[in-house]
């Protein structure tokens, strides 16, 4: 048996998609599917599925560079492929391992980014594991991806074709206003990145700011850019779980794309250590990727289920699980939640706080997103230079794939504005209006 033979005995001969192997055999489509091409480069890309069957042995063979994948990522991450199912196929497999020999069985060690981290979940260790994972790729790799803003969140465009890089300014004065900050306030900036909201804060607005991020590199990233801005006796970057921030209070309070590392165990804690940091009549704001609420009465987040939808497609597995996807767990999110924007506010005011505003920006997620897409694919050779082709690989389909879910509202974003009641003062105005400065 040659390998695309096999490979559309899988598919139960309901192949969507165009099969070219290593050996030279080719399948063609035979049900209405994608433009795409699936190539097997070598036999590894079997033994990774084979011995881990389902979504991981996918990840690991497409992250390894095993599978290529050529066409429209868009129409790929829409496909439903079928988890190999040992049992059903023996028949099929015995034939292939016949012509190939057992040694196809044998595993293969992963590639050596897949993540591991060890610990207590959401404890302070094994969070810290997780976020160097994912952010401590490489400040220039993610300058070629985020661009000149290096803001690694969801902008805010005032048409489609807003330059990215003016569509994140908009987001973080956006931000501002809604903090109502001024000149001389505490800005306490939680998971601040590369700095560009408290930057902004203290250059526009003349705040104090202290950002805390896990991150030596983007520590030493926001610093030197704080410095360069003019701005650094007003900005204070730290190593620094927003746990152990013990200088309260604050006037206001940003959390920009950082709940979602929290977890749901983790997020009583979250809200009442913001609580107890803001002043009275203080403001919190929090900006974060959620999933659409569900019809169940009591609905429990799971681990970036809905964008494991796509992404899981887009590598061939079809079945959600309650314990989120292989490949976000393993190469892109370790241990990420996603928490409805319902539960958030119910959390937010049963610790205290007064949810004054909600705002939802999906439409602005998926265009942000496809803008770091295109960077990408406009510095791939730079991109993989700096950090190898395996991440530039999971980037490319991580991002792509998320696009789509958000525009097809399997994911969403909101920023919540919350108050610390000051004796019942919210020191909102009567009709605030956000969307102009």
């Amino acid at each position: 048996m040659d390998v695309a033979t096999f490979v559309t005995s899988v598919f139960d001969g309901r192949l969507p998609v165009r099969i070219v192997a290593y050996d030279g055999s080719v399948a063609e489509p035979t049900e209405p599917g994608a433009d795409v091409t699936i190539t097997l480069r070598n036999r590894d890309a079997l033994t990774r599925v084979l011995t881990r069957p389902g979504e991981l042995g996918l990840a690991r063979a497409y992250v390894a560079g095993d599978i290529d994948v050529e066409g429209d990522l868009d129409a790929l991450v829409a496909l439903e492929m079928p988890s190999f199912n040992l049992a059903r196929h023996a028949p099929a497999l015995a034939e292939l391992v016949s012509a190939l020999g057992p040694s196809v069985l044998r595993p293969i060690a992963p590639p050596s980014i897949e993540a591991r981290p060890r610990g207590a979940m959401h404890s302070r260790r094994r969070d810290a594991q997780s976020v160097t994972h994912h952010y401590d790729v490489s400040n220039r790799f993610y300058e070629f991806v985020l661009g000149a803003s290096m803001t690694y969140s969801c902008a805010v465009f005032t048409d489609a074709d807003q330059d990215l890089d003016e569509a994140q300014v908009n987001k973080v004065d956006l931000v501002a206003r809604k903090l109502a900050l001024r000149e001389g306030a505490r800005l306490l900036d939680v998971g601040c990145g590369w700095g560009t909201m408290a930057i902004h804060a203290a250059r526009a607005y003349g705040a104090r700011v202290v950002g805390v991020t896990l991150s030596e590199p983007q520590r030493a990233y926001a610093t030197a850019r704080a410095r360069r801005d003019g701005v650094g006796d007003l900005v204070e970057f730290r190593v620094q779980d927003y746990r152990d921030v013990t200088d309260g209070p604050y006037d206001a309070i940003s959390s920009i794309g950082m709940v979602e590392h929290v977890g749901r165990r983790g997020l009583p804690a979250y809200v009442d250590t913001l609580t107890h940091l803001l002043t009275p009549g203080g403001r919190l704001l929090n900006h974060a990727i959620g999933r659409p609420a569900t019809h169940d009465p009591d609905p429990q987040p799971t681990r970036l289920d809905d964008l494991r939808r796509h992404l899981g497609l887009a590598i061939g597995a079809r079945r959600a699980t309650k314990t989120g996807s292989a490949f976000i767990d393993r190469y892109v999110f370790p241990d990420g939640e996603l928490h409805e924007v319902g539960d958030l506010v119910t959390r937010f005011q049963s610790h205290g706080l007064e949810v004054r505003h909600l705002e939802s920006l999906r439409e602005h997620y998926a265009l942000t997103l496809r803008a770091w897409v295109a960077n990408l694919e406009r510095h791939w050779g730079e991109a993989v230079a700096e950090v190898g082709e395996a991440r530039a690989r999971v980037w490319r389909l991580y991002m792509a794939a998320s696009a789509v879910a958000f525009e097809r509202h399997h994911l969403e974003i909101h920023q919540v504005l919350a108050v610390r009641p000051n004796d019942g003062a919210s020191g909102v105005p009567l009709r605030p209006r956000f969307d102009a400065p």
